[in-house]
């Protein structure tokens, strides 16, 4: 298990990593229990313009409104904020120099980072976030 994937903090769903791998794809596990990244544009959830919520693809904890997601043009799916309380940040070191990680709050699991980049005219965040760490609920 990475530690930039997983601090020692306790969360409200805690699965050993045996559990985790039966529950998500090989590719839902490279990103949320080891903190991998997938390929840019892979994700349909990119493109996607439907309203609705975006949910934590491991625990299903609401993670980002539609309203708050927009076009980056990064590869990723991009939200300016996300559901108060339940995306927790953490620091990274992956790259060698400190970066904002995103975490489900709930279960842990990495989502991906936040830069200052994003809009001006409401947050100036960019949540770049890896779809395959979501699963999208539309709106009824």
């Amino acid at each position: 298990m990475s530690a930039c994937a997983q601090s020692k903090k306790k969360h409200t769903i805690n699965k050993t990593d045996s559990e985790w791998k039966e529950l998500l794809t090989p590719m839902q596990y490279f990103v949320l229990r080891e903190a991998g990244t997938e390929r840019p544009n892979s994700s349909p959830l990119n493109y996607n313009k439907e309203k609705g919520v975006y949910v934590c693809a491991a625990c299903k904890t609401p993670l980002y409104q539609s309203q708050h997601k927009y076009d980056s043009g990064s590869g990723w799916p991009s939200f300016d904020r996300a559901i108060e309380g339940n995306v927790a940040q953490d620091t990274d070191y992956k790259l060698g120099y400190a970066r904002t990680e995103l975490k489900c709050a709930t279960c842990g699991g990495h989502l991906g980072h936040s830069f200052d980049d994003g809009p001006q005219e409401t947050t100036g965040k960019r949540h770049c976030i890896n779809g395959v760490a979501l699963d999208f609920i539309p709106k009824k």
